[in-house]
């Protein structure tokens, strides 16, 4: 009484050799036309973008210092917590900013500081009805 490998019958397998083959010859199939049309389009179209390579896309932002909590505020350049957190706390104890330039009231905020961030400001004026219905209009659209 050897131990042998009982012979593998056809019926315990799950597919017969001619539908293995089939199978691995349609994901053959399949892979080389996913390479074929990756081919076309990097090389013959020019579509694939070198990351190394590409330009940064500069990001767009304006900052409402009449609305923003500090949490927003510490994303313009150079402008940290402590600072942030002074302008909330001059704009809670004075009111409305009513210009841009009304920011250099606050502790720490010179006329270099204010010019790298005017950029990322919104414009400042007295807020009609009018106008806001219209921000809020804008801002509910896609």
């Amino acid at each position: 009484m050897g131990l042998e490998k009982p012979a593998e019958s056809a019926a315990n397998r799950l597919l017969r050799r001619a539908d293995q083959a089939a199978i691995a010859g349609l994901a053959l199939f399949a892979l080389a036309a996913i390479s074929a049309y990756w081919i076309s389009q990097a090389k013959l179209r020019g579509r694939l973008i070198d990351l190394d390579r590409s330009s940064r896309p500069a990001a767009a932002f304006r900052v409402d210092v009449n609305q923003a909590d500090w949490p927003e505020l510490i994303e313009l350049p150079g402008l940290g917590e402590t600072l942030a957190r002074r302008i909330v706390a001059w704009r809670a104890a004075h009111g409305r900013f009513n210009s841009i330039d009304q920011l250099r009231a606050v502790s720490g905020v010179g006329p270099k500081r204010l010019e790298s961030w005017r950029p990322y400001l919104r414009a400042i004026g007295p807020l009609t009805e009018q106008a806001s219905l219209e921000r809020d209009k804008g801002a509910q659209r896609p």
